[in-house]
């Protein structure tokens, strides 16, 4: 086992003997770790090392959720214009959109006749997918302010929107918080009709 990398990527190669051909990498935690055949020769080492931590590092930046304010007005302007300009016409423009601490019991909000959207900063840590999906929702309802069947074709655009809602109801199951006795009640955790509560 050998640790190398820089300090703004960490990475450890792990010789297996298990493993004859192929080589993976994976993160964990800090630390990207690539596993590599036992008699493969440092030569090859340095190059399906390189390889392998360019995958990992290009794969996670595809995915990462946007971490800053200025991260998510961008995501919020791009998922607007692919996902509901060619609907609307010109895509739904918020005069904010910002990361909150102070909402507990939802993920997202929109206040229609500002065009604030605030985001729980609690989806920081969920795939990038997730955090689209309540962006999108939010987007949304900026056009559709009710949860109309309009909003919802709008919501349904974006192809990861039931996964989506899968991943936030099982993720909510897993703190313990009850099974929602209709959609309504589900979406009301996702962003709730009355943002009054958590305004920033």
């Amino acid at each position: 086992m050998e640790a190398v990398g820089t300090p703004e990527v960490r990475v450890e190669v792990r010789r297996s003997r298990r493993r004859t051909r192929t080589v993976t990498a994976f993160r964990e935690r800090d630390t990207i770790v690539v596993v590599i055949p036992q008699r493969m020769s440092r030569a090859d080492e340095r190059s399906f090392v390189d390889s392998m931590v360019a995958k990992v590092l290009a794969r996670e930046a595809r995915t990462a959720t946007p971490r800053g304010d200025q991260a998510l007005r961008d995501r919020a302007g791009a998922l607007a214009l692919a996902h509901l300009a060619p609907v609307t016409g010109d895509p739904p423009a918020p005069t904010d959109v910002r990361w909150v601490g102070n909402q507990q019991r939802r993920w997202g909000s929109c206040t229609p006749a500002t065009g604030v959207i605030r985001l729980s900063d609690r989806l920081q840590p969920m795939p990038a997918w997730v955090v689209d999906y309540v962006l999108v929702h939010e987007l949304a309802h900026l056009v559709e302010p009710s949860h109309s069947a309009a909003f919802w074709a709008l919501v349904a655009r974006y192809p990861d929107a039931e996964r989506a809602k899968g991943y936030l109801e099982g993720y909510l199951a897993g703190q313990g918080v009850p099974a929602a006795a209709d959609e309504e009640d589900v979406e009301d955790a996702v962003e709730g009709a009355d943002d009054r509560a958590d305004r920033a």
